[in-house]
């Protein structure tokens, strides 16, 4: 397989880091580091179509990988107990400050993929509503509508990532 060229790093690192910016979130700010892993998406990418993320197995079935791809559905859980994603793409305003250090995380991930239904025990509520309503697993991100927005207004990932919340 042929490794990403620098053109191809450095173009996802600007799209990754405007990104970021836009949402409130931080890249991590050693940038060799953040183009090493960036290099490792891109090559999932080749391999698997799809940007799993560099630190973990994939299942090599975007299925069962959707959990990972970057953004991953962990990392704002992680970036609130941690102040970083697993891999360390994405930091906390502490750590970009220097106000923190990066430190190894555990892995959110559990050993089998785990299929989330969608279904909620509030089926009499969720009757009464005109439209589903849509939730992102990545950042949380609600909408009531016929059908997932193609793209999350706020984290940018594609409507796969989204589960019908009820």
């Amino acid at each position: 397989m042929e490794k990403p060229t620098a053109e191809e790093i450095e173009k996802l690192y600007q799209k990754l880091k405007k990104d970021a910016q836009a949402s409130g979130y931080y890249l991590n700010p050693d940038e060799t580091f953040t183009k090493e892993l960036i290099e490792g998406l891109l090559i999932n990418e080749k391999r698997y179509g799809y940007q799993a993320c560099p630190c973990r197995l994939a299942y090599e079935q975007k299925e069962k990988d959707l959990d990972i791809i970057c953004p991953c559905d962990y990392r704002d859980p992680d970036l609130g107990d941690y102040d970083a994603c697993y891999c360390g793409l994405y930091v906390s305003e502490k750590i970009v400050k220097n106000q923190k250090t990066l430190k190894s995380i555990p892995d959110r991930r559990p050993a089998e993929p785990v299929k989330v239904s969608g279904e909620k025990a509030q089926v009499q509520f969720s009757e009464s509503l005109p439209f589903p309503v849509w939730r992102c697993k990545v950042c949380g991100y609600l909408c009531a509508r016929g059908n997932p927005p193609e793209k999350c207004p706020i984290c940018k990932v594609d409507k796969d990532r989204f589960e019908k919340y009820f």
